[in-house]
């Protein structure tokens, strides 16, 4: 989780929405990355999407078994759709999100008996870090005028 929130803080550096996520898979970092949406122009370039599809080059198969992903906020449910749909195991998240977390806030996406998969997954790890970050942003964001 140290190693996702050290991408949070390279977010926050480049003004982005400061949330990171790492992949390990054994015992091996295969992906990190960090939100990207204001710099690529793109609403899908959230840090756990990014490091999804670097994952995927990494173990040259779209099937993430045996990973674990870290992310500093409760996926969104765009994101949790994708974690189901790589069929990762595990994942550990920080701080939770009350307004769009689709793993236990506001939906429970990875432990749905519909779906085709279901992750095992372990809240609040460093979360008042991960939450700390967050908070600073947004501050930052409202005195400067920014939605």
């Amino acid at each position: 989780m140290r190693l996702a929130l050290a991408e949070a803080e390279q977010a926050l550096a480049e003004g982005e929405v400061p949330i990171g996520a790492v992949i390990v898979h054994g015992d091996r970092v295969i992906a990190s990355a960090h939100n990207q949406r204001e710099q690529l122009k793109d609403p899908t370039a959230h840090a756990e999407m990014i490091a999804i599809t670097q994952a995927a080059g990494a173990l040259g198969d779209w099937r993430l078994a045996d990973c674990t992903l870290y992310v500093t906020l409760e996926p969104c449910p765009m994101c949790a759709g994708a974690i189901v749909q790589a069929r990762v195991p595990l994942v550990v998240y920080g701080a939770t999100d009350s307004k769009a977390g689709a793993v236990q806030s506001l939906y429970q996406l990875l432990g749905d008996p519909r779906m085709n998969h279901r992750a095992q997954v372990v809240p609040g790890v460093l979360g008042e870090q991960c939450g700390y970050l967050l908070t600073r942003f947004f501050q930052e964001q409202r005195k400067l005028g920014k939605k």
